[in-house]
């Protein structure tokens, strides 16, 4: 892949794809009830809270990790401070716009280096900015089949779900 074919990738295809999946996962972490975060449909699965914490922290660790040239193993530990998905929500939030935003400054070559991440891949850090869409859509999969177990309610993902069914635009019902 050329430097210009990784900068296409990233602005053209990879940003907008996370905003607008920034959105879905989001609303699925907003649906954990916050009494309900040590919830886990089986003892070897995580916790709601810790699988909302997962996804959020795992989206800045790719991010931080493409546009510094190598992934920082020892910082992922859920801060004592988070508690529920709203807390989840608002570290999101302060820490996803900065990831983003550094990522976005990559250029071409930076995009093109080869990353290793614990000598299991060597990709271009480009190809971890996938990577990173694949793994949070896998596990936000995951914390919206707790949701109804749980007591709550499963947002619109892709389209509708049966407790938001998906609304047409006015000009698709004619």
């Amino acid at each position: 892949m050329t430097n210009d074919q990784a900068e296409f990738l990233l602005n053209q295809v990879y940003l907008p794809m996370i905003q607008n999946e920034r959105k879905a996962t989001r609303r699925v972490i907003e649906a954990v009830p916050a009494d309900k975060g040590s919830w886990k449909p089986d003892p070897k699965s995580m916790g709601a809270l810790e699988l909302a914490w997962h996804i959020a922290s795992s989206e800045c660790f790719f991010l931080n990790g493409v546009a510094n040239g190598k992934f920082d193993f020892g910082g992922g530990a859920m801060p004592e401070s988070i508690k529920t998905s709203a807390d989840v929500l608002k570290w999101y939030d302060e820490n996803i716009a900065k990831a983003t935003a550094a990522v976005a400054s990559a250029k071409g070559g930076a995009l093109t280096q080869v990353i290793d991440f614990h000598g299991v891949f060597q990709f271009p850090a480009i190809a971890y900015v996938g990577l990173m869409s694949n793994h949070s859509i896998h596990h936000r999969g995951q914390l919206a089949a707790y949701l109804r177990p749980m007591g709550s309610k499963v947002p619109a993902i892709y389209g509708g779900s049966a407790d938001e069914p998906l609304e047409l635009p006015t000009a698709a019902k004619a």
